[in-house]
């Protein structure tokens, strides 16, 4: 499936309702990722490997359903 269809589809379950995201924020989401694919600079910077130890992980709570 290409990134048009898979755009066409999810603009489809959005008009649908069967979507949370409103079509606005859907696009913007899109064109966003077209600018990181799109910029080289920026897709190197975002997809390059963390350097050194990103700290401590807390410990997961339990959850609770207010």
């Amino acid at each position: 499936m290409t990134s048009a269809q898979r755009l066409l589809g999810e603009r489809v379950d959005t008009a649908r309702g069967e979507s949370s995201a409103p079509i606005a924020l859907l696009l913007a989401q899109w064109r966003h990722s077209a600018e990181i694919h799109a910029d080289p600079a920026l897709r190197a910077i975002l997809t390059r490997e963390p350097e050194g130890d990103l700290g401590a992980v807390p410990a997961p709570q339990p959850y609770t359903d207010r």
